[in-house]
C-alpha cells in the first residue's frame, strides 16, 4: 500500500469532523457552491419563462337537487337524511361530469381535434366542502378555451345527470370565465426549489471534492495522517518562489 493510499483509507475511515473543518471545506469550495447554484437558478428562470407554456384555469359550479315539485312542497318538506344522501351523491355526479359520455358530446359541440381521455386529463371535478355543490375546473394553454370548455362539459353533464339520474333541478352557480393569471407555472415556487437544489447539490460536490482530494495542505495534516511529528515549516512566498 503506498502512502496516497493510506491517506486515502484514513480518510475514508474517519468517522468525524469538526465544525472548523466543516466551516473550511464550504469556505474553500465556496466558488463552486455559488457557481452551481446560480447556474440552477439561471436555469429553472429560463425554464419557467422561455420554455414552459402558461397555463390557465377556468371553473364553473353546478348544484344538483332534488326535483323542483319535491322541494317547493310546503306539505313535504325536506328532511336532513335526504339533505345528507344527496351530498353523498354528489360524488356520483362528479363522475358523471368526467365520463366519456359527457366529454364526447363537448368534443362533438365544440369540434375539438381531441379524444375523449386527452380532453379528461385537462379536467378536474371536486365538491366544494360541506356543500352539495360540484366545481368543475379546466386548464388549457388559451384561458378562452379553458372557460368555453368548462361551460360546455357543465352544459353536457345537466343534459346527462337529468337523464340519467332523474333530476330535474341542475343548476349553474357560476358561469366560467377566462382567467387572467396563470396557474401554471409557478416562478416563484420554481426558483425556490432550484435554490434549494442547486445549494444542496454544491455541498454535496464540495463534501465529494475534499474526500477525494488527498493532498497534504497543512502541518496538522501530516502529523494527523503520516503519524510524523512536525519539527519545523517552511513558509511558502512569492520571493521564495522566485
Amino acid at each position: 500500500m503506498d502512502e496516497k493510499e493510506k491517506i486515502f483509507e484514513d480518510r475514508f475511515d474517519e468517522e468525524e469532523i469538526s465544525l472548523r473543518e466543516i466551516f473550511e471545506v464550504l469556505k474553500k469550495r465556496a466558488r463552486i457552491i455559488a457557481a452551481i447554484t446560480v447556474i440552477s437558478v439561471l436555469a429553472s428562470a429560463a425554464i419557467t419563462f422561455f420554455v414552459i407554456k402558461p397555463v390557465f384555469e377556468s371553473n364553473t359550479t353546478i348544484m344538483v337537487g332534488k326535483p323542483k315539485n319535491r322541494i317547493m312542497d310546503p306539505n313535504n318538506p325536506i328532511t336532513y337524511q335526504e339533505v345528507q344522501t344527496n351530498r353523498l351523491l354528489v360524488s356520483t355526479y362528479g363522475e358523471i361530469a368526467k365520463s366519456r359520455s359527457v366529454l364526447e358530446e363537448v368534443i362533438k359541440s365544440m369540434n375539438l381535434a381531441m379524444t375523449s381521455d386527452e380532453l379528461r386529463d385537462k379536467v378536474d371535478v371536486s365538491l366544494v366542502k360541506d356543500t352539495e355543490i360540484i366545481q368543475i375546473k379546466v386548464q388549457d394553454h388559451d384561458p378562452a378555451i379553458a372557460a368555453n370548455l368548462a361551460n360546455a362539459i357543465a352544459a353536457a353533464f345537466s343534459k346527462q345527470v337529468i337523464r340519467i339520474m332523474n333530476v330535474e333541478n341542475v343548476q349553474v352557480v357560476d358561469e366560467a370565465i377566462p382567467g387572467t393569471n396563470p396557474v401554471k407555472p409557478r416562478p416563484v415556487l420554481n426558483i425556490a426549489i432550484s435554490l434549494v437544489l442547486g445549494l444542496m447539490v454544491g455541498l454535496f460536490l464540495a463534501f465529494v471534492l475534499e474526500f477525494f482530494d488527498t493532498s497534504i495542505k497543512t502541518p496538522e495534516d501530516v502529523a494527523k495522517y503520516l503519524g510524523l511529528p512536525v519539527i519545523g515549516s517552511i513558509p511558502y512566498t512569492e520571493e521564495g518562489k522566485a
